[in-house]
């Protein structure tokens, strides 16, 4: 079985996968729990001066019978004592000593941030974690999100931490910024150890039809929340795979947002990260989706022929270029596996609706454009003609076929057919070579 171990800017672990901080990380007896599962590590709930959380703070947005696909909070940071905490902190670390424990940790005053930095590692912490970047109740307090959505402050407020810090300190950015890489930097130009991203996307999560109420509702009122979960994968993975591009982000980074399984982590770490961190999916499931996290790893690091997972940690981020380097000469159609089709044109309404007209079927119609312009409109009827390319499905008269001239390629057939491979993209041979719209920029074709 392959090496899932880690060294996470001097955090060890025996796998990457870490609770993040938040509920699932609250208390020592839910952290022991989840190390028994299986778990290599965990970020505490953020540390500092204990709030007053409200009720009803918890909201979710259901998908087509999934639940939770998007998740959001009005939670704050712990409203539990420090002292409680930090002996939790220490049983934990003797139990487990071979398990990573990071303390995330949230403070305004410099005085501040250095009493709670030393009185975590007195407790035993592995290393620390800075909070910049819940978007709701504390950044109003001018920490959270509004330090790090200021480049300055963040670096800043990091460079005051590692004064005091003795373990590996990583810096928690939030992904409500224009360009992630503006505290990406700052934070290793504080002297940040490793990068964590994202923290929650500042959202609404919905109104109730009923009351006309914001929810997750406290009374009648309510306010801007974190949102999680699977629907903010894409966007955490764009962030993580940001930086990890980027030659001036010299740290590691442990990526955040919408994993569930092992094939959202193997996302994670061919796209830069060194360690992931869940929450949302530990909330729904619990604990014990760790084990089928680290099995599914070690089963396709095996398969893949990699020894470690740090053999993966990258390696998709080559491909990773900007629009203008893509090959424009690279050409796909859209071939249909009549065994597999069941006659439901989704294909058909998909692409005649929403993308290029180039799905038709085989009642020997297909649309057209017909007419003189009209103030730059040509209206579409649908009218008898000739089929360009006639069905190749024999008598299979409910299966779409593709006008591989006028298919551009562009996936949304695929992307909307219900059944598995029924749809697949295949390469259309060329001898043009690569060209890209710089290419053409730069040989003054454009």
């Amino acid at each position: 079985m392959a090496d899932l171990s880690i060294n996470m800017c001097g955090i060890k672990s025996p796998n990457p996968f870490w609770l993040a901080s938040g509920p699932p990380s609250n208390c020592g007896e839910q952290v022991m729990r989840a190390f028994e599962m299986g778990w290599g590590g965990a970020v505490w709930k953020t540390l500092g001066k204990p709030i007053v959380n409200v009720d009803s703070r918890l909201g979710a947005v259901d998908y087509s019978g999934t639940k939770m696909m998007g998740f959001n909070n009005i939670e704050l940071i712990t409203d539990r004592p420090l002292d409680a905490n930090f002996k939790e902190i220490y049983e934990v670390k003797r139990r487990y000593p071979d398990r990573a424990v990071v303390v995330s940790l949230m403070a305004e005053s410099k005085e501040e941030w250095r009493e709670i930095v030393q009185r975590s590692e007195d407790a035993g912490a592995d290393g620390l974690e800075l909070n910049f970047g819940c978007p709701h109740g504390m950044c109003e307090r001018g920490m959270g999100s509004s330090v790090g959505q200021e480049p300055v402050v963040l670096e800043k407020i990091t460079s005051w931490v590692m004064e005091y810090a003795q373990t590996p300190v990583l810096v928690k950015l939030t992904p409500n910024v224009t360009d992630i890489l503006d505290p990406g930097v700052a934070a290793v130009r504080g002297g940040g150890n490793g990068i964590s991203l994202i923290n929650t996307v500042k959202s609404l999560i919905g109104v109730d039809l009923d009351t006309l109420f914001i929810k997750p509702t406290v009374g009648a009122e309510s306010t801007s929340g974190g949102y999680c979960g699977p629907a903010v994968k894409p966007i955490a993975l764009n962030m993580v795979a940001t930086l990890a591009r980027d030659p001036r982000i010299t740290v590691p980074i442990s990526g955040i947002g919408g994993i569930s399984n092992w094939q959202d982590s193997v996302e994670y770490f061919a796209l830069g990260a060194t360690s992931v961190q869940v929450c949302t999916a530990v909330m729904h499931y619990g604990y014990r989706i760790v084990e089928d996290m680290i099995d599914g790893l070690n089963n396709y690091l095996d398969e893949m022929g990699m020894k470690s997972v740090n053999d993966l940690i990258g390696k998709a981020i080559p491909g990773f270029v900007e629009w203008g380097e893509l090959d424009l000469n690279y050409d796909i159609v859209a071939k249909i596996d009549a065994s597999k089709c069941i006659g439901c044109g989704l294909c058909y309404i998909s692409c005649l609706d929403g993308a290029h007209q180039c799905v038709h079927t085989n009642k020997g119609q297909c649309y057209a454009y017909h007419g003189e312009p009209d103030h730059g409109f040509n209206p579409r009827i649908e009218v008898s003609a000739p089929i360009r390319h006639q069905p190749k499905n024999g008598d299979l008269a409910h299966v779409p076929f593709i006008d591989e001239k006028e298919c551009v390629g562009c996936n949304l057939c695929m992307l909307v057919c219900p059944v598995p491979d029924c749809i697949t993209m295949e390469e259309i041979s060329h001898s043009k070579g690569k060209e890209s719209w710089n290419d053409r920029v730069a040989r003054g074709l454009v």
